[in-house]
């Protein structure tokens, strides 16, 4: 697998949402990615982890992150966070969408060869499937992770943007609702525990 995706390869694996489509963040990889999913250059792709060590060099942490994604179902929502440097416009360019992953294949792929694409396992704009053998049928992909999905739905996603006259140095934004209520997220923002 580690030489599948160091010359660029994609793999097919479960989440705790839907089937994730994976690659290395290297322009290969991500040329790849975006040909096989049919998806345009101006939709950015997440990143996702094993943990937030993966990408403190990567991004700007919020302080409260972490209290922020503890108080919600690990992996359901991805945040959208300023990079320290700009990036591949397909991650993000000047903001990079990180989900923590909560699937153990997930977690173990990340760990072992670090930050992999974290976006679903379809072509844009058709229904993905939950099964990864078949969502990587679907897109010609030899390479996958054995297994189900449990959920049609995706990660929510949550922006912060360093704004120093909002509340706690950053406004935040539900740009797309998932597996976790928007209602949720604003009540935690408005009332952390």
């Amino acid at each position: 697998m580690k030489k599948h995706l160091e010359e660029g390869g994609l793999v097919v694996y479960p989440t705790s949402t839907l089937p994730g489509l994976g690659c290395l963040p290297t322009t290969t990889g991500l040329d790849n990615l975006f040909t096989t999913k049919n998806r345009p250059d101006s939709m950015p792709v997440s990143l996702g982890i094993a943990d937030m060590a993966q990408v403190v060099d990567l991004v700007q942490v919020p302080k409260f992150l972490n209290d922020f994604l503890s108080s919600f179902t690990r992996g359901g929502i991805t945040t959208i966070i300023p990079a320290k440097r700009s990036v591949d416009p397909r991650l993000g360019g000047e903001n990079i969408a990180i989900r923590i992953f909560s699937h153990p294949d997930a977690i173990s792929l990340a760990r072992k060869y670090g930050p992999i694409t974290a976006t679903s396992a379809n072509e844009s704009g058709i229904s993905p499937e939950c099964d990864t053998e078949v969502a990587a049928r679907e897109l010609g992909i030899e390479k996958f992770v054995p297994g189900t999905c449990p959920n049609g739905l995706g990660s929510t996603f949550v922006r912060f943007e360093k704004d120093e006259s909002a509340k706690r140095g950053w406004r935040l934004t539900v740009m797309r609702e998932g597996v976790v209520p928007r209602a949720d997220v604003m009540r935690w923002w408005t009332n952390p525990t």
